[in-house]
């Protein structure tokens, strides 16, 4: 699996990019791996913060991670400081594990498995994310279902 290790100063998107710290990187690099663009990866800053996490684009030809604050906080640093990180491809392309409750549901629901397999791997987060923090079962399941639902409706249009 393929890994890159460099050094570079945190940068801040304008506020009407959405303000993001974040980590440049060139498209020389992203190139190199396998997915090249699609690539999810593993970043790991100064072996003390390791997060899953996407590429975006900066629309010069290059991309970016996103540093959450939380992180530059964890690790004392500051905008334009540099600091060095690594990135890994993610050996899981999802790039977020599958909960229980959803796993249990799509074996057990032959129509909401055939919907799920057919999200793009970003929608296929966006329902996990959806209710992941939710600590009832009931209103997860009733999460997973709805979002399948209009999924479903999307792809009968």
């Amino acid at each position: 699996m393929k890994k890159f290790t460099g050094q570079q100063a945190i940068k801040q998107l304008e506020k009407r990019k959405g303000g993001y710290f974040y980590l440049k990187i060139d498209s020389k690099i992203i190139n190199q791996f396998s997915r090249k663009r699609a690539t999810r990866m593993i970043c790991t800053i100064a072996d003390k913060v390791s997060y899953r996490c996407g590429l975006n684009h900066l629309g010069d030809g290059n991309f970016y991670l996103i540093v959450a604050g939380k992180y530059l906080e964890e690790l004392n640093k500051r905008l334009g400081e540099e600091v060095v990180y690594r990135i890994d491809e993610d050996p899981d392309q999802l790039g977020v594990e599958i909960p229980e409750v959803l796993s249990v549901l799509l074996e057990q629901d032959a129509d909401s498995k055939e919907i799920f397999d057919k999200l793009t791997d970003g929608k296929k987060r966006s329902l996990i994310y959806s209710f992941i923090r939710t600590k009832d079962i009931d209103k997860q399941i009733k999460t997973i279902i709805d979002f399948l639902n209009k999924e479903r409706l999307k792809m009968k249009k």
